[in-house]
């Protein structure tokens, strides 16, 4: 076992990430690897999957090479999409999973997703125990576990996934892997469901030429333009490793996640009245109006894929959303499912019989500020939202503090938290109509930016 040093910045709040060659190579992958034998106790079954960064098949090799060293016996299922591999540990039984993946990042980073039966190892849940195991990079003998290759877990999650949606004929969808891992499953599952599919970007490509692996207004256009061309009726656009996925309506409009909550909210309720549907802090008023409205039971949690998973699971709740694109499916074993989103909103657009875009616009929607950004030392921010926590109590607001705070008044409400990666806090705001909007971000900046003042 290699008996250089890791960096100690490799350990994030939700996974291990870092640059390759930089702050990741084939040793830490190794050290890593060996670490989660310690972590996790020989002779545990474990499922390895990799996305399609160049880096990430090395990586994946001396990732297995470690773990079998500790003696973990490790099914490797090749390049698959992060749900893809979250489905695989559950559906085979296994005790954990590890996606090497750096996600949404540049293609010059990398790093590990690592799930157990328990849920994910994070900030809070084991990541600090693990770092340790990591950092000390002194491992005892261990009696050598096994590999072998399972090429059937794409196959086994089509199948899955495709049982569990009902799409009528006639849907056609245009959509934009991005040259990402969802390219083993676009658009070929598209059209074993029924849809007619349309695909730009659809080949492997792991240096992500054509655009960046974060799906956002930069890389919309030519999805947008594939709608037109084709009439379609909505288009999908999927981040670098599947678990993310932004909607184009057949207007070529970006359909904010509030709204696709909603929908899909409304979707799954008529189906499980009373379930429980789980949003977090900065999602739109609309979802939580829209669930409550057909009996549904809307469970606030902190933003972050950690947290709403577990709360998907210890509230048995049918769907979740975030509005960063993140969407999740009791159907899915609970996790996030950027594919099985994409046909589950195909699966309303055919049972609602109106296009998205008349579906959309039937539902409420209320203006919003984008996210604004203060610039905070890291030493300073986390005191200074508590305080701003504090003052809007006294003050007699009605709050929120599971996440930051957040502030609601009977027009709106203003959301101010602290970044976990950057120097910096964010805000954002809603309300019922402009004027009420503006109120509402003045009163938080200004008080913000008094906070962060009497820091200097």
């Amino acid at each position: 076992m290699a008996s250089r040093r890791i960096s100690e910045s490799i350990f994030r709040a939700y996974d291990i990430r870092g640059i390759y060659g930089l702050d990741i190579d084939e040793d830490v992958a190794r050290i890593i690897g060996r670490a989660l034998a310690d972590y996790a106790g020989r002779g545990k079954t474990f499922i390895v999957g990799r996305d399609v960064r160049l880096s990430s098949k090395p990586l994946s090799e001396a990732l297995i090479d470690g773990m079998v060293s500790g003696g973990l016996n490790v099914e490797d299922i090749g390049v698959v999409t992060t749900p893809l591999l979250y489905f695989a540990t559950r559906h085979y039984n296994a005790d954990g999973g590890v996606m090497v993946s750096a996600s949404h990042n540049p293609p010059e980073w990398n790093g590990f997703k690592i799930l157990f039966g328990r849920g994910f190892i994070c900030m809070g849940s084991g990541m600090e125990e693990f770092k340790r195991i990591a950092l000390k990079v002194s491992f005892e003998e261990s009696r050598i576990g096994s590999v072998k290759a399972n090429p059937n877990a794409v196959k086994d999650y089509e199948e899955y996934v495709l049982s569990r949606v009902n799409i009528g004929r006639g849907i056609k969808v245009a959509a934009d892997p991005g040259g990402g891992s969802c390219t083993v499953l676009v658009p070929e599952i598209f059209r074993r469901a029924g849809l007619e599919a349309y695909a730009i970007y659809d080949k492997p490509d792991g240096s992500f030429s054509k655009h960046p692996p974060e799906p956002d207004e930069r890389t919309l256009g030519e999805l947008r333009g594939l709608v037109r061309e084709y009439g379609a009726d909505f288009g999908v656009c999927f981040d670098g490793d599947g678990d993310r996925a932004l909607f184009i309506d057949d207007k070529g409009r970006l359909a904010s996640s509030s709204i696709i909550l909603s929908l899909l909210a409304r979707h799954y309720l008529s189906e499980h009245r009373g379930a429980a549907v789980v949003y977090e802090v900065s999602c739109s008023m609309v979802v939580e109006e829209v669930i409550r409205a057909l009996g549904g039971r809307p469970i606030l949690s902190r933003v972050g894929h950690t947290y709403i998973y577990d709360k998907m699971i210890s509230e048995d709740a049918v769907l979740g959303g975030e509005t960063s694109g993140h969407f999740y499916f009791r159907d899915v074993y609970g996790f996030d499912d950027a594919v099985y989103a994409s046909l589950k909103v195909a699966e309303v657009i055919s049972k609602d019989g109106r296009k998205l875009s008349e579906i959309i616009d039937s539902m409420p929607r209320y203006p919003q500020t984008p996210v604004k950004n203060y610039s905070c030392p890291d030493e300073e921010k986390f005191r200074v939202v508590e305080e701003l926590a504090s003052e809007f109590i006294s003050l007699g607001y009605k709050t929120i503090t599971i996440d930051g705070v957040k502030v609601m008044t009977e027009d709106g409400w203003f959301l101010i938290r602290p970044s976990n990666t950057q120097p910096l806090i964010r805000m954002i705001a809603e309300a019922k109509d402009e004027t009420k909007l503006m109120e509402l971000a003045s009163l938080a900046e200004r008080e913000i930016l008094k906070k962060i003042k009497a820091c200097k």
